[in-house]
């Protein structure tokens, strides 16, 4: 096996990528109209805040979980009530955080709230990464394991944050809270589980699909009225614009055609 310090480099480089996706995936759809600067600044608290709970998580979930799988082959999550302590945590810290004046000011708690949850995502999954690359040697198994926490890590916990954000606006401190802690669980579980079985993607991918669907409404909703005009018409924009790039493409391979055939 590698040294400790190429594997790091590489669950590193996998969580960036993932997380790099995920800020493509739905921040540049509505880029110019949330605030960036905040989501910026989420991002730097969300990496501070994702190093404590992927250590957390690490020492208290993961470690005593793989050990126990090995050693009595039993999936039952070692010390459920550290689990529910870290989550609970976790949705609490992302919380005092979405809270703050200058994400309050621009209603950006469902934005800050995807840019905060890549970051935390993406250092939870570079822990889980490095865990999994730690623990065996290099198979499909673990490629495709490698792979999925990657793209999926960061995405799910920007999902979970997003929608404690979509919750706060709406007035549901406490709810967002306890719902955020339910599904970190839920996460951590799952991910855990797929360390040790790859078939756990086959609930978490789709899952994953379903409600990233849901997010681009999370964010739409927090856009006010008039930027809402203002990005219809310039989706309209391009989306007329494209037509006539296709018209035209197609126009001039009809006349190349006409002109072979001459």
């Amino acid at each position: 096996m590698a040294s400790d310090f190429l594997l790091f480099q590489l669950a590193s480089a996998s969580a960036l990528v993932g997380m790099t996706l995920g800020w493509r995936g739905v921040m540049t759809r509505y880029s110019g109209f949330y605030d960036l600067p905040t989501a910026w600044s989420n991002v730097f608290w969300g990496i501070l805040v994702g190093g404590f709970y992927g250590s957390l998580t690490h020492n208290f979930i993961l470690i005593p979980y793989i050990e126990q799988l090995l050693v009595d082959e039993q999936a039952a999550v070692v010390n459920p009530i550290n689990l529910l302590l870290l989550c609970v945590l976790a949705s609490v810290a992302v919380h005092l955080l979405l809270r703050r004046d200058r994400v309050r000011k621009g209603s950006s708690q469902t934005t800050s709230g995807w840019a905060l949850g890549l970051a935390i995502g993406g250092m939870l999954a570079m822990v889980m990464i490095l865990v999994s690359l730690q623990s065996s040697d290099f198979d499909i198994r673990l490629g495709v394991t490698v792979l999925c926490l990657g793209l999926f890590g960061p995405r799910c916990e920007a999902l979970i944050c997003s929608f404690q954000g979509h919750l706060m606006l709406q007035g549901r401190r406490w709810g967002a809270v306890l719902r955020g802690a339910f599904w970190r669980c839920a996460y951590v579980v799952m991910f855990a589980f797929a360390l040790v079985n790859a078939s756990a993607w086959i609930f978490i991918i789709p899952a994953a699909l379903i409600f990233n669907r849901y997010s681009e409404s999370w964010i739409w909703e927090s856009i006010p009225k008039e930027g809402k005009k203002r990005l219809r018409k310039i989706w309209a924009r391009n989306a007329r614009e494209a037509q006539m790039l296709l018209e035209n493409a197609a126009s001039q391979q009809g006349d190349g055609g006409k002109a072979a055939e001459e």
